[in-house]
């Protein structure tokens, strides 16, 4: 089986290792406030080949609601590409946000990120904004 947060890692490369592999065990320690809920999807063998990380958020770009059900992070392992995973957890996703009284689901993705701006479409997914976003400090160096 993976290395905890192996896919996480893979998700979100710019973290190191040792950060995932923390957040996964706070995540299962009950130490996170974030995300809400995790989804793993197995292969026959029950190794993780994806997930679904989701929260609830007050706003999201395009929604209506202050209630709006978030995937924060959706990844599968490339071997288990194109072969329904994918979708097969953003429906339990969407299921998960309507058991949360959710009636919107919202995701993001880099501009970039042709590949995933396509399978959100695929899933049902409209797009609603491009945006950069931006941050500065205000604290002295």
């Amino acid at each position: 089986m993976p290395a905890p947060g192996s896919a996480r890692r893979a998700f979100w490369p710019e973290e190191g290792g040792s950060y995932h592999a923390s957040e996964v065990e706070s995540y299962f320690a009950g130490r996170l406030r974030e995300p809400l809920e995790v989804l793993l999807a197995i292969d026959e063998s029950g190794n993780p080949i994806g997930f679904a990380e989701l929260s609830i958020r007050r706003y999201a770009e395009g929604c209506d609601t202050d209630h709006v059900g978030y995937l924060e992070g959706w990844y599968v392992v490339p071997m288990a590409r194109r072969q329904g995973v994918g979708r097969a957890l953003v429906l339990a996703a969407e299921q998960w946000a309507r058991s949360k009284g959710c009636t919107e689901f919202a995701s993001d993705a880099f501009l970039d990120n042709d590949v995933s701006a396509a399978a959100h479409r695929a899933l049902g997914f409209t797009e609603t904004a491009q945006i950069r976003c931006f941050k500065k400090s205000l604290t002295e160096d």
